[in-house]
């Protein structure tokens, strides 16, 4: 018994070992599953590009966007007691109108079907809006669409990045410059809790933090060197004017 079980335990030990020779081999040969198999079986062709599922996505959520967004700032601009709320407001209406119109056009070029009514969610917060008054509006205001604003730039960035569709490429140029304003106005508001959205993204987040440790007590860091050119300057473009924030 015991040289049988030596003899089946070889076996089983060769067996292992070819599979993982085999493995890289396979792996190669059969790409199905992969991320690339994966991007090709989900994009269609079109004349403007391949329009993946992501690009699909990113349709959806600016259109999404607008049917909650727009009306939330319609109502800032009748009922907050701030002019600054107000501002916000206005430019979430002027933005989602032309956002909206923008992938209203593109959507119907490339075939993909909008939806008419916000999500379940969005609604909710409506309603959340409609109930609140006072400062506490404008408190909810600001955080809800802040909060809002600040997923969907995360969501911008990585179609801008990486259509190969140059409609869906366009619009998410204009959809992050909008974006961007908007989340400008609503910061410059004073009502928007920091501290709420760094947790709410540390609660969300998969992977730990990476970059240099925290600073030593009192002690100075080395200042860096600068990053300046060193060969032909005859530059034809110019840092921006705009001043740098306050601490």
């Amino acid at each position: 018994m015991r040289r049988i079980n030596g003899t089946a335990l070889i076996i089983a030990a060769l067996v292992a070992t070819l599979g993982a020779l085999a493995y890289p081999v396979w792996s190669y040969a059969d790409r199905s599953g992969t991320g690339q198999a994966n991007l090709n079986a989900s994009s269609v062709a079109t004349q403007w590009g391949p329009l993946s599922a992501t690009d699909r996505d990113f349709l959806v959520r600016v259109r999404l966007a607008g049917l909650w967004e727009l009306p939330a700032g319609q109502q800032a601009i009748e009922r907050a007691p701030s002019e600054a709320v107000k501002a916000a407001g206005d430019h979430l209406v002027v933005g989602h109108t032309d956002l909206d119109r923008r992938a209203r056009d593109v959507a119907a070029k490339l075939g993909v079907e909008l939806p008419n009514q916000p999500t379940e969610q969005q609604q909710g917060w409506l309603r959340e809006l409609t109930a609140a008054s006072g400062e506490d509006y404008e408190r909810k205001f600001a955080n809800l669409l802040r909060a809002a604003h600040g997923k969907v730039f995360a969501l911008v960035a990585q179609v801008r990045a990486t259509t190969r569709n140059s409609l869906i490429r366009q619009l998410a140029t204009d959809t992050n410059q909008t974006v961007l304003d908007h989340i400008t106005m609503l910061e410059g508001t004073g009502f928007v809790d920091f501290d709420a959205i760094a947790r709410d993204a540390a609660a969300a987040a998969t992977a730990s933090p990476t970059g240099p440790p925290p600073p030593n007590g009192g002690t100075v860091p080395a200042q860096p060197v600068p990053a300046e050119p060193t060969g032909d300057q005859s530059f034809t473009s110019r840092p921006s004017t705009a001043p740098m924030p306050m601490p």
